[in-house]
Protein backbone atom coordinates (compact mmCIF):
# COMPACT_ATOMS: atom_id res chain seq x y z
CA UNK A 1 0.00 0.00 0.00
CA UNK A 2 0.93 3.66 -0.77
CA UNK A 3 1.65 5.28 2.18
CA UNK A 4 -0.55 8.69 2.30
CA UNK A 5 1.16 11.79 1.56
CA UNK A 6 1.92 14.09 4.59
CA UNK A 7 1.04 17.62 2.78
CA UNK A 8 1.60 20.77 4.61
CA UNK A 9 0.02 24.24 3.94
CA UNK A 10 2.10 27.21 4.78
CA UNK A 11 2.58 30.71 3.79
CA UNK A 12 4.75 31.89 1.20
CA UNK A 13 8.52 32.92 2.78
CA UNK A 14 10.89 35.02 0.81
CA UNK A 15 13.21 32.35 0.75
CA UNK A 16 10.48 30.53 -1.11
CA UNK A 17 10.64 32.77 -4.29
CA UNK A 18 13.05 30.28 -6.62
CA UNK A 19 11.36 27.25 -5.25
CA UNK A 20 7.97 28.68 -6.18
CA UNK A 21 8.81 30.18 -9.62
CA UNK A 22 10.89 26.92 -10.47
CA UNK A 23 7.45 25.21 -9.89
CA UNK A 24 5.20 27.61 -11.28
CA UNK A 25 7.80 26.59 -14.63
CA UNK A 26 7.34 23.27 -14.85
CA UNK A 27 3.44 23.21 -14.20
CA UNK A 28 1.45 22.80 -17.57
CA UNK A 29 -1.02 25.81 -16.25
CA UNK A 30 1.13 28.03 -14.96
CA UNK A 31 1.24 31.55 -15.85
CA UNK A 32 3.19 34.77 -15.81
CA UNK A 33 0.50 36.10 -12.80
CA UNK A 34 1.66 32.91 -10.67
CA UNK A 35 5.23 34.18 -10.80
CA UNK A 36 7.12 36.23 -7.53
CA UNK A 37 7.66 39.08 -9.88
CA UNK A 38 4.03 39.74 -10.08
CA UNK A 39 3.81 39.55 -6.76
CA UNK A 40 6.07 42.32 -6.04
CA UNK A 41 4.74 44.55 -9.28
CA UNK A 42 1.22 44.38 -7.60
CA UNK A 43 2.24 44.59 -3.56
CA UNK A 44 4.47 47.46 -4.46
CA UNK A 45 2.46 49.41 -7.45
CA UNK A 46 -1.20 48.98 -5.33
CA UNK A 47 -0.20 48.05 -1.50
CA UNK A 48 -2.15 44.94 -1.59
CA UNK A 49 -1.80 42.50 0.91
CA UNK A 50 -0.08 39.13 -0.32
CA UNK A 51 -1.07 36.17 1.56
CA UNK A 52 0.58 33.60 -0.65
CA UNK A 53 0.29 30.05 0.59
CA UNK A 54 2.35 26.85 -0.62
CA UNK A 55 1.74 23.59 -0.18
CA UNK A 56 4.57 20.69 1.23
CA UNK A 57 4.92 17.31 0.85
CA UNK A 58 8.58 15.31 1.70
CA UNK A 59 9.85 16.70 -1.89
CA UNK A 60 9.04 20.55 -1.33
CA UNK A 61 6.82 22.43 -3.19
CA UNK A 62 4.09 20.61 -4.93
CA UNK A 63 1.13 23.09 -4.76
CA UNK A 64 0.94 27.02 -4.87
CA UNK A 65 -1.68 29.52 -4.52
CA UNK A 66 -1.42 33.50 -5.15
CA UNK A 67 -3.61 35.20 -3.60
CA UNK A 68 -4.07 39.35 -2.26
CA UNK A 69 -6.20 40.81 0.39
CA UNK A 70 -7.94 43.89 -1.22
CA UNK A 71 -9.33 45.76 0.70
CA UNK A 72 -11.62 49.37 -1.07
CA UNK A 73 -14.76 50.82 -0.40
CA UNK A 74 -16.45 48.95 -3.36
CA UNK A 75 -15.23 45.80 -2.95
CA UNK A 76 -14.87 45.93 1.04
CA UNK A 77 -12.66 43.28 1.60
CA UNK A 78 -12.40 40.46 -1.06
CA UNK A 79 -9.58 37.80 -1.24
CA UNK A 80 -8.20 37.40 -5.21
CA UNK A 81 -5.70 35.61 -7.17
CA UNK A 82 -4.80 37.32 -8.51
CA UNK A 83 -5.76 41.42 -9.00
CA UNK A 84 -5.21 42.76 -12.77
CA UNK A 85 -4.58 39.45 -13.82
CA UNK A 86 -5.80 37.01 -16.25
CA UNK A 87 -5.08 33.77 -14.75
CA UNK A 88 -4.50 32.60 -11.42
CA UNK A 89 -5.98 30.30 -9.11
CA UNK A 90 -4.27 27.03 -7.50
CA UNK A 91 -1.55 24.73 -9.47
CA UNK A 92 -1.12 21.81 -7.49
CA UNK A 93 0.66 18.36 -8.33
CA UNK A 94 -1.97 16.53 -7.08
CA UNK A 95 -5.21 16.54 -5.58
CA UNK A 96 -4.48 16.27 -2.57
CA UNK A 97 -2.58 19.50 -2.63
CA UNK A 98 -4.99 21.53 -3.98
CA UNK A 99 -7.69 20.52 -1.69
CA UNK A 100 -5.15 21.28 0.79
CA UNK A 101 -4.54 24.77 -0.17
CA UNK A 102 -8.21 25.33 -0.83
CA UNK A 103 -9.29 24.09 2.91
CA UNK A 104 -6.59 26.60 4.02
CA UNK A 105 -7.90 29.37 1.73
CA UNK A 106 -11.49 28.92 2.78
CA UNK A 107 -10.07 29.19 6.55
CA UNK A 108 -7.91 32.42 5.52
CA UNK A 109 -11.14 34.18 3.99
CA UNK A 110 -13.46 33.12 7.16
CA UNK A 111 -10.44 34.08 9.41
CA UNK A 112 -10.30 37.56 7.87
CA UNK A 113 -14.36 37.93 7.15
CA UNK A 114 -13.79 38.87 3.80
CA UNK A 115 -16.92 39.30 1.68
CA UNK A 116 -16.11 36.72 -1.23
CA UNK A 117 -12.37 34.61 -2.38
CA UNK A 118 -12.38 35.04 -6.07
CA UNK A 119 -10.39 32.16 -8.38
CA UNK A 120 -8.92 33.81 -11.54
CA UNK A 121 -8.52 29.72 -13.10
CA UNK A 122 -7.52 29.24 -16.58
CA UNK A 123 -8.40 25.78 -16.93
CA UNK A 124 -11.08 23.27 -15.53
CA UNK A 125 -8.81 21.39 -13.76
CA UNK A 126 -7.70 23.98 -11.35
CA UNK A 127 -11.28 23.89 -10.47
CA UNK A 128 -11.96 23.23 -6.95
CA UNK A 129 -15.88 23.55 -6.63
CA UNK A 130 -16.65 27.13 -5.84
CA UNK A 131 -19.20 28.77 -7.88
CA UNK A 132 -17.96 29.33 -11.17
CA UNK A 133 -18.35 32.66 -13.53
CA UNK A 134 -18.30 32.35 -16.89
CA UNK A 135 -18.16 36.19 -18.41
CA UNK A 136 -14.58 35.74 -20.15
CA UNK A 137 -12.80 33.54 -22.99
CA UNK A 138 -9.38 33.20 -24.19
CA UNK A 139 -8.04 32.70 -27.22
CA UNK A 140 -4.85 30.93 -28.01
CA UNK A 141 -2.78 29.33 -30.98
CA UNK A 142 -0.20 27.75 -32.03
CA UNK A 143 2.12 29.94 -34.42
CA UNK A 144 2.81 28.48 -37.66
CA UNK A 145 6.26 27.60 -38.42
CA UNK A 146 6.68 30.21 -41.33
CA UNK A 147 4.84 33.50 -42.42
CA UNK A 148 2.82 32.07 -44.86
CA UNK A 149 1.89 29.51 -42.46
CA UNK A 150 0.81 31.90 -39.86
CA UNK A 151 -1.12 33.60 -42.57
CA UNK A 152 -2.64 30.53 -43.66
CA UNK A 153 -4.16 29.63 -40.49
CA UNK A 154 -5.83 32.98 -40.17
CA UNK A 155 -9.47 33.16 -41.40
CA UNK A 156 -9.93 35.29 -45.09
CA UNK A 157 -11.13 38.55 -44.26
CA UNK A 158 -8.98 39.10 -41.17
CA UNK A 159 -5.65 37.87 -43.80
CA UNK A 160 -7.33 40.45 -46.12
CA UNK A 161 -7.11 43.37 -43.20
CA UNK A 162 -3.21 41.36 -42.41
CA UNK A 163 -2.24 41.92 -46.47
CA UNK A 164 -3.52 45.49 -46.16
CA UNK A 165 -1.68 46.38 -42.98
CA UNK A 166 1.57 45.19 -44.80
CA UNK A 167 1.26 47.52 -47.54
CA UNK A 168 0.82 50.46 -44.97
CA UNK A 169 4.55 51.43 -44.15
CA UNK A 170 4.26 50.14 -41.03
CA UNK A 171 7.57 49.86 -38.86
CA UNK A 172 8.54 47.89 -35.46
CA UNK A 173 10.70 48.96 -32.63
CA UNK A 174 11.24 46.82 -29.33
CA UNK A 175 11.25 48.85 -26.13
CA UNK A 176 12.47 47.07 -22.80
CA UNK A 177 12.31 49.90 -20.41
CA UNK A 178 10.78 52.98 -22.55
CA UNK A 179 6.81 52.73 -21.53
CA UNK A 180 5.94 56.82 -22.51
CA UNK A 181 4.39 56.35 -25.77
CA UNK A 182 2.75 52.76 -25.10
CA UNK A 183 0.96 54.00 -21.99
CA UNK A 184 -0.09 57.44 -23.59
CA UNK A 185 -1.80 55.46 -26.41
CA UNK A 186 -3.35 52.86 -23.51
CA UNK A 187 -4.50 55.41 -21.28
CA UNK A 188 -6.31 56.89 -24.30
CA UNK A 189 -7.43 54.00 -24.93
CA UNK A 190 -9.39 52.94 -21.34
CA UNK A 191 -10.47 56.63 -21.37
CA UNK A 192 -12.39 55.93 -24.75
CA UNK A 193 -13.27 52.47 -22.88
CA UNK A 194 -14.65 54.42 -19.76
CA UNK A 195 -12.34 52.45 -17.69
CA UNK A 196 -9.82 54.34 -15.43
CA UNK A 197 -6.07 54.42 -16.08
CA UNK A 198 -3.07 53.01 -14.20
CA UNK A 199 -0.57 54.91 -12.60
CA UNK A 200 2.85 55.25 -14.26
CA UNK A 201 4.55 53.17 -11.74
CA UNK A 202 2.57 50.37 -12.33
CA UNK A 203 4.44 49.75 -15.66
CA UNK A 204 8.11 50.99 -14.21
CA UNK A 205 7.34 47.92 -11.76
CA UNK A 206 6.27 45.29 -14.12
CA UNK A 207 9.43 45.76 -16.16
CA UNK A 208 11.77 46.12 -13.16
CA UNK A 209 10.31 42.95 -11.86
CA UNK A 210 9.81 40.89 -14.65
CA UNK A 211 13.16 41.95 -16.82
CA UNK A 212 13.85 40.50 -19.83
CA UNK A 213 10.80 38.38 -19.50
CA UNK A 214 8.50 41.22 -20.55
CA UNK A 215 8.80 44.01 -23.53
CA UNK A 216 7.29 46.93 -25.29
CA UNK A 217 6.95 46.69 -29.33
CA UNK A 218 5.59 50.03 -30.77
CA UNK A 219 4.24 50.34 -34.54
CA UNK A 220 5.39 53.33 -35.96
CA UNK A 221 4.15 55.14 -39.08
CA UNK A 222 6.25 58.14 -40.40
CA UNK A 223 8.29 58.06 -37.00
CA UNK A 224 5.31 58.39 -35.19
CA UNK A 225 4.31 55.34 -32.46
CA UNK A 226 0.29 54.06 -33.79
CA UNK A 227 -0.20 51.64 -31.67
CA UNK A 228 1.63 49.47 -29.20
CA UNK A 229 1.98 46.35 -26.39
CA UNK A 230 3.06 45.18 -23.36
CA UNK A 231 3.91 41.67 -24.18
CA UNK A 232 4.99 38.63 -21.53
CA UNK A 233 7.58 35.95 -22.36
CA UNK A 234 6.47 32.87 -20.59
CA UNK A 235 8.57 29.68 -21.27
CA UNK A 236 7.41 29.25 -25.05
CA UNK A 237 4.64 31.20 -24.97
CA UNK A 238 3.97 35.25 -25.91
CA UNK A 239 1.57 37.00 -24.29
CA UNK A 240 0.42 40.18 -25.30
CA UNK A 241 -0.95 41.70 -22.33
CA UNK A 242 -1.90 45.67 -22.64
CA UNK A 243 -2.10 46.69 -25.93
CA UNK A 244 -3.48 49.83 -27.76
CA UNK A 245 -3.84 51.83 -30.97
CA UNK A 246 -4.45 55.59 -32.27
CA UNK A 247 -8.07 55.72 -33.71
CA UNK A 248 -6.99 58.38 -36.09
CA UNK A 249 -5.14 55.40 -37.72
CA UNK A 250 -7.70 52.52 -37.89
CA UNK A 251 -7.71 52.05 -41.46
CA UNK A 252 -4.79 51.28 -41.95
CA UNK A 253 -5.36 48.49 -39.20
CA UNK A 254 -2.23 49.10 -37.17
CA UNK A 255 -3.67 46.34 -34.52
CA UNK A 256 -3.62 43.76 -37.29
CA UNK A 257 -0.17 44.68 -38.01
CA UNK A 258 0.72 45.16 -34.72
CA UNK A 259 -0.40 41.06 -33.90
CA UNK A 260 0.74 39.70 -36.74
CA UNK A 261 4.03 41.01 -36.42
CA UNK A 262 4.14 39.69 -32.73
CA UNK A 263 3.37 36.24 -34.17
CA UNK A 264 6.29 36.30 -36.91
CA UNK A 265 8.67 37.76 -34.21
CA UNK A 266 7.45 35.13 -31.97
CA UNK A 267 8.26 32.34 -34.38
CA UNK A 268 11.27 33.31 -35.40
CA UNK A 269 12.52 33.36 -31.49
CA UNK A 270 11.51 30.05 -30.73
CA UNK A 271 7.93 30.82 -29.27
CA UNK A 272 5.60 27.85 -29.71
CA UNK A 273 2.25 29.33 -28.58
CA UNK A 274 0.37 33.13 -28.98
CA UNK A 275 -2.16 33.78 -25.82
CA UNK A 276 -4.00 36.33 -27.58
CA UNK A 277 -5.89 36.93 -23.75
CA UNK A 278 -9.21 37.26 -21.97
CA UNK A 279 -11.78 39.03 -23.22
CA UNK A 280 -15.48 39.98 -22.09
CA UNK A 281 -17.98 37.65 -24.24
CA UNK A 282 -19.72 40.36 -26.44
CA UNK A 283 -17.13 42.98 -26.21
CA UNK A 284 -15.46 44.40 -28.82
CA UNK A 285 -12.08 42.84 -28.01
CA UNK A 286 -14.08 40.06 -28.60
CA UNK A 287 -14.79 40.38 -31.73
CA UNK A 288 -11.63 41.74 -32.77
CA UNK A 289 -10.06 38.59 -31.23
CA UNK A 290 -12.63 36.23 -32.61
CA UNK A 291 -11.62 36.66 -36.16
CA UNK A 292 -8.62 35.17 -35.98
CA UNK A 293 -9.21 31.95 -36.37
CA UNK A 294 -7.79 31.02 -33.15
CA UNK A 295 -8.65 28.49 -30.14
CA UNK A 296 -11.13 29.95 -27.86
CA UNK A 297 -12.17 28.61 -24.64
CA UNK A 298 -14.05 29.66 -21.48
CA UNK A 299 -12.47 30.84 -18.46
CA UNK A 300 -13.70 29.13 -15.75
CA UNK A 301 -13.48 31.90 -12.36
CA UNK A 302 -14.58 30.47 -9.23
CA UNK A 303 -16.23 32.94 -5.94
CA UNK A 304 -16.74 31.55 -3.00
CA UNK A 305 -19.14 33.94 -0.86
CA UNK A 306 -18.28 34.53 2.47
CA UNK A 307 -20.01 37.58 4.12
CA UNK A 308 -21.89 38.38 0.43
CA UNK A 309 -25.40 37.17 -0.31
CA UNK A 310 -24.77 37.71 -4.47
CA UNK A 311 -21.93 37.00 -6.62
CA UNK A 312 -20.11 40.19 -6.78
CA UNK A 313 -20.21 41.62 -11.01
CA UNK A 314 -17.74 44.66 -11.56
CA UNK A 315 -17.55 44.55 -15.28
CA UNK A 316 -17.86 47.24 -16.74
CA UNK A 317 -21.37 45.28 -18.81
CA UNK A 318 -22.62 45.41 -15.36
CA UNK A 319 -25.81 48.26 -15.94
CA UNK A 320 -25.12 50.18 -12.47
CA UNK A 321 -21.64 51.42 -14.17
CA UNK A 322 -23.04 52.66 -17.59
CA UNK A 323 -23.59 56.50 -16.10
CA UNK A 324 -20.11 56.58 -14.49
CA UNK A 325 -18.65 54.71 -17.87
CA UNK A 326 -20.22 57.74 -19.84
CA UNK A 327 -19.09 60.31 -17.88
CA UNK A 328 -15.76 59.06 -17.65
CA UNK A 329 -15.68 58.62 -21.61
CA UNK A 330 -16.55 62.77 -21.37
CA UNK A 331 -13.75 63.60 -19.28
CA UNK A 332 -10.45 65.06 -20.95
CA UNK A 333 -7.38 62.69 -21.26
CA UNK A 334 -5.25 64.86 -18.74
CA UNK A 335 -8.10 64.39 -15.74
CA UNK A 336 -8.68 60.79 -16.54
CA UNK A 337 -4.87 60.47 -15.86
CA UNK A 338 -4.83 62.24 -13.12
CA UNK A 339 -7.74 60.52 -11.49
CA UNK A 340 -7.59 56.90 -12.91
CA UNK A 341 -4.96 55.42 -10.79
CA UNK A 342 -6.87 56.31 -7.34
CA UNK A 343 -9.77 54.77 -9.13
CA UNK A 344 -8.42 51.53 -10.84
CA UNK A 345 -7.60 50.12 -7.47
CA UNK A 346 -11.07 49.66 -6.61
CA UNK A 347 -11.44 47.05 -9.30
CA UNK A 348 -8.54 44.83 -9.25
Amino acid sequence: MHKPMNIQVRPFAAADSQAWDEFVFRHRHGSPFHLIAWKKSIEETFGYQPLYLAAEDQNGICGVLPVFLVKNLLVRKALISSPFAVYGGILANCEAAREALKNRLRQLGESLDVEYIELRNAYPEQCVGFSTVCRYVTFTQEIGPDEAAILENIPRKTRYMVRKSLRAGFTTRRQTCDFLAFESLYAENLRRLGTPSFPLKYFERLIANFGRSIDIREVLLNGKVVSAVMSFHFGDQLLPYYGAADPRYNALAPSTYMYFDQMRWARQNGYRIFDFGRSKKESGSFDFKAHWGMEMRDLPYEILLIRRKELPHYSPQNPRFRAAIRLWQSLPLPVTKALGPSLIRLVP
